[in-house]
């Protein structure tokens, strides 16, 4: 297996599996395992360790750091299906397999919409909540590919399904690891070609006619299933855990578009919103640093 390495990533320290629902559910790990729990979500098309560079930062600091790949991205299995629900179903999974009390949560795009409904639904699983520009407004959005709309009808749901009808035996286009790393870079213009191409290394296999993303092709970009992030943000308000949500300023492809006025009223009253000027859409690998170290002052400081 071709390595790259890039300043900073640091590979987890324990890797294992969770069964979600008869779903693998691929778990990574930096930090002692006897210290606290500290919980890392992705976003859409990513997996876990992405938080390479991030996640040893807080480890460093006293925090066992657990992440996972969901449903069809990373090393987790491919299933026949996906969906909201059952992305939440499998967090449930693997954070009661760690602890049965209260933990932080840190969710990153999507993985931070996800933890909003979660935190409503089962705020005992919480004990602080933070929220990676994934911060959903009332304004409709799209949440089927390509498709703009404001009513779900039943040919938007037809369409869905034939797609993962047509795809379900499809592969991913192979190409060198620079290839991967440049298309990747078309929808992440603002990170490095370095960092890139150690994210193929990590998010992608080797085959003999190159390197594969190992995300199910079936997945489309923004493609969450029968959902609305507006849907997400109602629940926002009232969320009684203590709340960060850091709202990137630069807009780009894999970006939410949320702006600070779009959260006018739906940040709860034990929460603050901070906005990252100059930053886009990936605030915890742009400026890894300086998220972790917001994150642990938010949280008390080191362990």
């Amino acid at each position: 297996m071709t390595s790259v390495a890039f300043p900073g990533a640091e590979a987890p320290v324990r890797n294992y599996d969770v069964i979600s629902s008869g779903v693998r559910i691929a778990v990574h790990e930096w930090g002692n395992e006897r210290h606290e729990p500290l919980f890392l979500v992705h976003g859409g098309s990513d997996f876990g360790r992405t938080y390479e560079e991030f996640a040893p930062r807080l480890a460093s600091a006293g925090w066992r750091c657990i992440t996972w790949d969901q449903r069809g991205h990373g090393d987790s299995e491919h299933a026949a299906l996906y969906g909201w629900d059952a992305d939440i179903r499998d967090a449930v999974a693997v954070m009661s397999s760690i602890t049965s009390k209260p933990a932080p949560v840190v969710g990153h795009s999507k993985g931070g919409a996800l933890m909003i409904q979660l935190a409503d639904a089962q705020p005992f699983r919480f004990s602080h909540l933070i929220n990676l520009d994934g911060l959903p407004s009332k304004r409709p959005m799209s949440d089927v590919s390509e498709h703009e709309r404001t009513r779900m009808v039943a040919g938007d749901l037809q369409g869905w399904l034939d797609h993962r009808r047509t795809t379900a035996t499809a592969e991913r286009r192979p190409g060198t690891l620079e290839d991967l790393a440049r298309r990747r870079a078309k929808m992440n213009p603002r990170l490095s070609l370095e960092w890139l191409c150690h994210l193929v290394t990590v998010g992608a296999r080797q085959d003999p006619d190159g390197w594969r993303w190992k995300l199910d092709p079936s997945m489309r970009f923004g493609g969450f299933g029968p959902w609305r992030p507006e849907w997400t943000a109602t629940r926002l308000p009232g969320l009684g855990m203590p709340f960060l949500g850091l709202l990137a300023d630069e807009q780009e492809p894999m970006g939410w578009g949320t702006r600070p006025k779009d959260l006018d009223g739906l940040i709860p009253s034990t929460g603050r919103l901070e906005v990252m000027t100059g930053m886009g859409h990936f605030v915890h690998i742009e400026q890894p640093e300086l998220v972790a170290g917001m994150v642990l002052d938010f949280l008390g400081g080191a362990r």
